[in-house]
């Protein structure tokens, strides 16, 4: 895996081959990055990254400039490798070993993005309900994004606060919006 953009642009990362990941691939997410260039400034954001694997999202942010980043991830194994990787490369990235799940209905925390990346293997109800719990527990800052990264044969376009789609080979990002209704 390689870094695409930012201050770590061209380095590459090699994790362990027995983590249990499948990292988004470098065309998928040099469109998402393309598509949050035009939203967001990356060195006044804050992000969690649920799902992390290796960590590769994270990274992709803090060579961007975020110093902000939760990394959570249920494996030891991948949560010691993100943590020798920000250190190794001086990145700002805090890993925590949780259930996303778990996480989500406990933190205090809102972060400006939530980037998931589940199992594609997980079930269609533990996708809608990351969105659920964000949006329920007010996880995101005003104008923050929630995107889900899943396999192509599911469709989350029915939920609450869905924005728009982009698929990238045979994987599709959806995104959900912060919207605040004012009374």
């Amino acid at each position: 895996m390689r870094i695409i953009s930012g201050s770590l642009k061209g380095r590459r990362i090699t994790a362990p081959k027995k983590l249990p990941v499948r990292p988004t691939t470098d065309m998928a997410k040099e469109g998402l990055f393309n598509i949050l260039n035009n939203r967001f400034y990356f060195d006044e954001i804050s992000v969690f990254d649920l799902f992390s694997g290796t960590g590769n999202i994270s990274y992709e942010f803090a060579s961007r400039g975020t110093s902000e980043i939760t990394a959570v991830d249920a494996d030891y194994g991948c949560i010691k490798f993100i943590e020798k990787t920000s250190k190794d490369f001086e990145m700002g990235i805090s890993p925590l070993k949780s259930d996303v799940f778990s996480f989500l209905e406990k933190t205090v925390l809102k972060a400006d993005i939530i980037f998931a990346d589940p199992p594609y293997a997980m079930d269609v109800e533990d996708f809608e309900n990351i969105a659920k719990i964000v949006f329920e527990r007010k996880l995101l800052k005003q104008e923050g994004q929630l995107i889900i990264e899943h396999a192509k044969q599911m469709d989350l376009s029915h939920l609450k606060n869905f924005n728009s789609q982009r698929k990238y080979g045979g994987s599709v990002f959806s995104f959900f919006n912060n919207v605040q209704i004012v009374e």
